[in-house]
């Protein structure tokens, strides 16, 4: 039990390492970037007609503290954050981030964990019927599907659906929620509204994530199910599902739970494209938003730092996770 908290601690520290070395990155990008905020903020406020001199630039530059050196900064930045979750104002919008995220970000790492949870719930059971199959028919079925989940891009699949629906329905599927429910307070109505939308984002982000895990899963449980210890337990009786999932599942989805925090890394790289076309007014499109646009590098710091730990607090709960259920990473463990 010691050694199993002495590991868990461990890996605690690891993550913690990371975020901190994920946060100076962030930081640094965002000073790199041509321009301090007050330049970029008096800027666009010159392209609305205010008449900006350079004591204006530099006052701002004091009272944002960028006249400060950067370890200063960078500190100060990394405290208000690990300490007190505050990320501070948007450099363009002149927002809190905080109250501009909200419930955006939360939202899209919903949708993203969805489409995660709804790929490796399709991937899982049928790349194990499909590496265990002698069928060809089923084989090169399941095949064909997951070959066609790789090549077809989601923005695309996503435009394909949004004008068969426009078509056939006269429905443009866009949006997370009806017009008259989109400025509403939470309730039982907007939430059944926001699932009655929120699906074709999952279904889309989910497609080529499902074929990726398919051919995973598929590969893994074909190089698992010709070893030895497998043809022993056959050998004794063990047949069927029982012998599928006792052996050559157990030992090979390691891997698999292993990647989750790749996969959601993935699917939220891929969410930007997608909720620009379905004009989804989330993280993903403020992403987008910032970067593409406004070069709000605030904003966008912000939600890549986010995205970032919350890869690394799925990542570190996988391990341990891996730790109390496959006894090969259990042994590895305690040496």
């Amino acid at each position: 039990m010691g050694q199993f908290i002495q590991f868990v601690i461990t890996r605690a520290t690891m993550a913690l390492i990371t975020l901190l070395t994920v946060s100076l990155i962030v930081f640094t990008l965002m000073e790199l970037v041509p321009g301090t905020c007050a330049e970029r903020y008096l800027a666009f406020k010159n392209t609305q007609g205010s008449q900006i001199t350079i004591a204006d630039i530099e006052a701002e530059e004091r009272r944002l503290g960028l006249d400060r050196p950067f370890p200063e900064r960078w500190g100060k930045w990394v405290y208000s954050v690990f300490v007190h979750g505050e990320f501070g104002d948007s450099c363009i919008l002149r927002l809190n981030i905080n109250q501009l995220l909200a419930d955006k970000f939360w939202i899209s790492l919903g949708i993203c964990m969805a489409a995660l949870i709804l790929s490796y719930a399709i991937a899982v059971p049928i790349g194990i019927i499909s590496a265990s199959s002698k069928s060809p028919v089923t084989n090169n079925s399941l095949r064909f599907v997951s070959y066609l989940g790789l090549a077809l891009p989601n923005f695309l699949l996503a435009l394909i659906i949004m004008l068969i629906a426009t078509v056939y329905f006269g429905e443009s599927l866009t949006g997370l929620y009806s017009k008259e429910l989109r400025d509403a307070p939470w309730n039982l109505a907007k939430f059944k509204d926001f699932m009655s939308h929120a699906w074709l984002p999952v279904f889309i982000l989910g497609w080529s994530a499902t074929a990726f895990a398919l051919q995973t899963v598929r590969a893994l449980m074909l190089d698992e199910i010709g070893k030895l210890y497998v043809t022993a337990a056959s050998a004794r009786g063990v047949s069927g599902a029982r012998l599928l999932w006792r052996y050559p599942a157990k030992h090979s989805l390691g891997p698999v739970v292993n990647s989750l925090g790749f996969d959601l890394n993935r699917i939220f790289n891929e969410l930007p494209i997608v909720a620009l076309i379905l004009t989804l007014t989330e993280a993903g499109a403020l992403l987008f938003e910032s970067l593409a646009r406004s070069n709000d590098q605030q904003l966008a710091g912000a939600i890549i730092f986010l995205l970032t730990a919350s890869i690394v607090a799925l990542n570190f709960a996988t391990d341990i996770l891996l730790a109390l259920i496959d006894p090969r990473v259990r042994r590895g463990m305690m040496g």
